[in-house]
């Protein structure tokens, strides 16, 4: 179909033309950056946290009033645990994956570093490769023999005795390649308060309890430190014996003492749909957004096209009078719509890239991927095409001896 025409015809009504124009661009632009914004909050939704989720539980108490022989205490429940039928591995731990809060220090390769070489965080307890279901990919675990209680080493910092600390540590694999990439991580040291700790082992993954940084979710390490909080990791044996065990777990522990207070009772999958609970709500609000704009989008094509079609009715009658058929006509008003829609998919797509700029600025947000500008054209394109063919059909159905009585 020859363009000259409708382009003649858009000449003389360039304000309902930029009006479509205008809307489509702001369309094409908020919603490729809605969509890949969505798309990142899924991915990190879904994230690989390292362990082994849907067999994990996670129980943590509190004392009230004084409390005496913690450790004797702990290692008292950590048997009665094991006890329970349907348990595989228990932990007394300092912090879990998902827990939102966390305990991190600054990792040196050298003790006359001024500035930490990464930020890790520090999970510690006995058996809590196991507990966790954590993959070893190189090295071994760590061994009874290298743990220390936790007082006695929080005594030996502050007395800066090199001694009641702990000499070896098992860090993660990212963790291990940021430090050294490309190289083997095994017995080498790094520095935690300035005192060298040996690296002996090396797990799969094993993600912070808290978050702010994506680059660097798996940055932890595993201290062999004892742990006597009241705070406990459970394994099952098998998923569907969470539920029971985490009752009997719950009895078990107020038998043993009762004047104690439940903090938390969990299982990790419960964990991980409260850690991501803010993600969830941004990408339901972020579709709602995209759904929105793309019918409002869809609905001003079609308020527009059937005031052009009114407006033009004469037009169409001298058409259909000198010839023109009905598939012509439709024709002309989807051609007509698809011109609008390209001027205003690639304006879009140029504002589309500069939001994008400004949240990679302010946001950290990562470049939007160039496959979001063909597949928003062709979104919109398809839009434009349905929301202009009713008022383009009633066009092509006006009888030529109706269209010309005005004329």
């Amino acid at each position: 179909m020859d363009i000259l025409p409708i382009l003649s015809t858009l000449r003389r009504h360039k304000i309902t033309a930029l009006l479509v124009i205008i809307e489509i661009a702001l369309t094409c632009a908020i919603v490729c950056n809605a969509v890949f914004i969505i798309s990142q909050r899924l991915d990190r939704m879904s994230m690989d946290s390292g362990v082994d989720e849907h067999r994990l539980l996670h129980i943590q108490l509190a004392d009230i009033g004084d409390t005496k022989d913690k450790k004797s205490r702990t290692l008292t429940d950590l048997a009665a645990l094991q006890q329970i039928p349907g348990v595989a591995e228990v932990a007394s731990v300092m912090q879990v994956p998902f827990g939102n809060s966390s305990s991190n220090s600054g990792i040196k390769l050298d003790p006359k570093q001024k500035l930490s070489t990464l930020n890790a965080t520090m999970y510690s307890g006995e058996n809590l490769v196991p507990a966790l279901g954590l993959q070893l990919v190189a090295g071994r675990d760590l061994r009874p023999d290298d743990f220390k209680d936790f007082d006695d080493v929080v005594r030996g910092a502050a007395a800066k005795d090199a001694k009641s600390l702990p000499q070896v540590i098992v860090i993660t694999q990212n963790m291990a390649q940021r430090l050294w990439p490309g190289q083997q991580a095994l017995g080498k040291q790094i520095y935690l308060m300035d005192y060298p700790m040996t690296v002996v082992g090396v797990v799969k993954e094993l993600i912070r309890p808290s978050i702010w940084d994506d680059s660097a979710k798996s940055y932890s390490m595993i201290f062999p430190m004892r742990m006597a909080r009241g705070e406990y990791v459970v394994r099952t044996k098998t998923p569907e014996d969470r539920e029971r065990v985490l009752a009997a777990a719950l009895a078990k522990l107020k038998e043993i003492n009762p004047h104690r207070v439940v903090l938390k009772k969990h299982t990790f999958d419960d964990m991980r749909h409260d850690f991501f609970q803010n993600d969830r709500a941004m990408a339901g609000l972020l579709i709602g957004v995209c759904v929105a704009l793309l019918i409002v989008t869809a609905l001003g094509i079609v308020g527009l096209g059937s005031f052009w079609v009114a407006q033009r009715r004469r037009q169409i009658g001298v058409r259909r009078a000198l010839g023109a058929t009905r598939t012509n006509i439709l024709r002309y008003f989807q051609t007509e719509n698809f011109l609008l829609a390209t001027i205003g998919i690639v304006v879009g797509m140029v504002l589309a890239y500069g939001i994008n700029l400004l949240l990679m600025v302010h946001y950290e947000l990562p470049r939007l991927p160039g496959i979001y500008f063909p597949v928003g054209a062709v979104l919109l394109w398809i839009i434009g095409q349905l929301a202009v063919l009713g008022p383009a059909m009633r066009a092509a159905a006006v009888p030529p001896v109706v269209a010309t009585r005005s004329v």
